[in-house]
């Protein structure tokens, strides 16, 4: 009795007679949405991996994979902390550099004051300067023990490690790099290299202390070029923002960035990638200088949102000090951390403790509100519409289309479609068969239901939420007879409420309609 996979067996051309079964997979499929809540962000660190996404969860992995803050233009551990804060817990961090970046380095000697093993630190950046490494005693009777530590992370221990002269430190070396079977794995704070010596090592009071120095981030001479970066055909390749590519993020801040001659770029990858990229003005820019950058920049596409260079102020509890912060990397996390259909217009911003104009005490006008709106701008400042709160007060992308310019309808489009993307690439390859399409069209609908279901999309008036064509109405025999499968999807997406209008009647001479008074 074989057993075969449905679709691996001709039932038209058996010759053997048996009882056969085919595994037929369930008909009815479901799918779920991809992720919106993953942050792209882009800026300069004390540790980590460099032009390489590092997926940061909590201030636990930005301590460990990026450092702490500090006060400087495009830190990457500032931004991440400010938008852990906002409840962004699911962050792509890209570190970059200007190439200048060492690894800071130590020295393990002998006897006789020589080199036996260099220890330079697993990454680049300033906070390989922190670590240091202990060789002492092993617990074993005759045997080493090396002890690497950096603050905040768990420490190392290569315990009994056994041998002479340059035997024991090529065992040191060996248990450093490629850890202790059954024991321990590699170091991920150093890498070992072998000296000349040939003798024990040197001991003073019981153990030999190794602190490290030079270690430089390469910050020093970073631009906002920098941080948008080269594209590559192979990720190895990729520099910059473009190391998001294939992350899955959807919201992207490129710390601190301010050139609009770089906006053309962030939107063409923004659009192309369905990713949201979130950027500002120069600090203290005014609404019609960033307007007249972006229209000079000829941006005009929901993949990129533009705040006015009204900049932000945080206290940063790591350095004791309140700071002024880009108004992107607030925007960013907020849009992050929401659902892909609802947008931060009037949301508090709970951490921003000022803005530049709020600051010197010029509150924006009515006038002035609308003006940014017109411009195709965003601006974060108080009070908002609900209340004395920081929040921003335009919530579009710069897209001049009105039926486009809504961040809820660049997170819904990304979401919807890239969720699409990844779920139906097994349709390539298969028959055009009516059940194929039947089971596509299904599958399609019942992700759009549930869209329906969590209140995403929807009519407020009555009217049906999505529709899904595959039919031969869109598949002509001549479209077909090429290999073309078309599935033609629409879906209404919620309006968010930019204008709320009462009509007030009152007045001694008022005649109440009792049918319209729901106390009657």
């Amino acid at each position: 009795m074989p057993i075969y996979p449905a679709g691996s067996l001709n039932t038209a051309a058996l010759t053997a007679p048996d009882l056969y079964v085919q595994i037929v997979p369930p008909k009815t499929r479901y799918i779920n949405g991809v992720a919106t809540d993953i942050l792209g962000i882009v800026g300069v660190a004390s540790w980590g991996a460099v032009n390489s996404p590092m997926l940061i969860g909590g201030p636990g992995d930005a301590s460990q994979k990026i450092g702490t803050q500090q006060v400087r233009k495009y830190d990457l551990a500032s931004a991440v902390a400010l938008s852990i804060q906002l409840g962004a817990s699911n962050i792509r961090a890209v570190r970059v550099t200007d190439g200048t970046d060492v690894a800071a380095t130590s020295t393990l000697k002998d006897t006789a004051a020589a080199t036996g093993m260099t220890l330079t630190a697993y990454y680049t950046g300033t906070l390989g300067n922190s670590l240091s490494a202990v060789l002492t005693a092993g617990t074993a009777n005759g045997s080493w023990k090396l002890t690497v530590t950096l603050p905040g992370v768990a420490p190392e221990v290569f315990d009994n490690i056994t041998g002479s002269g340059l035997a024991l430190w090529q065992a040191i070396v060996s248990a450093v790099n490629n850890g202790q079977s059954g024991i321990r794995g590699p170091s991920q704070l150093v890498v070992a290299t072998v000296g000349a010596s040939s003798v024990a090592p040197q001991q003073t009071s019981g153990s030999q202390t190794a602190t490290f120095t030079s270690g430089t981030d390469g910050a020093t001479t970073i631009t906002d070029a920098t941080l948008v970066g080269v594209d590559g055909v192979v990720a190895s390749a990729r520099k910059g923002m473009y190391a998001l590519r294939g992350t899955g993020c959807q919201t992207a801040n490129l710390v601190d960035l301010t050139d609009s001659t770089q906006w053309p770029t962030m939107l063409t990858f923004g659009q192309s990638e369905g990713v949201y990229v979130v950027t500002q003005g120069p600090a203290g820019a005014s609404y019609a200088t960033v307007s007249t950058s972006l229209n000079t920049a000829g941006c005009d596409g929901y993949g990129l949102k533009v705040l006015v260079g009204d900049w932000v102020y945080w206290y940063d509890q790591v350095n004791g000090q309140s700071r002024m912060m880009a108004p992107a990397t607030f925007s960013a996390a907020e849009i992050a951390a929401l659902a892909p259909h609802q947008s931060p217009l009037n949301k508090p911003l709970r951490n921003a403790v000022s803005t530049q104009r709020v600051m010197a005490q010029q509150a924006y006008s009515q006038a002035e509100i609308g003006a940014i709106n017109t411009a195709r701008l965003d601006v974060i400042t108080n009070p908002c519409p609900g209340g004395n709160y920081y929040g921003h007060r335009s919530g579009l992308n710069c897209s001049s289309n009105p039926t486009q310019n809504g961040d809820n309808y660049t997170r819904m489009t990304n979401f919807i479609s890239l969720t699409l993307a990844s779920s139906f690439g097994g349709v390539v390859g298969q028959n055009q068969t009516t059940d194929l399409r039947r089971q596509t069209k299904s599958t399609m609908e019942s992700f759009l239901q549930t869209l329906v279901d969590q209140g995403m999309i929807g009519d407020p008036n009555g009217g049906p939420a999505f529709s899904v064509q595959i039919d031969k109405t869109n598949n002509p025999d001549s479209r077909v007879a090429l290999g073309y499968m078309q599935a033609d999807v629409q879906v209404k997406y919620l309006s968010v409420v930019r204008y709320f209008l009462i009509n007030l009647e009152g007045g001694q001479s008022v005649t109440v309609n009792v049918s319209n008074n729901p106390r009657s």
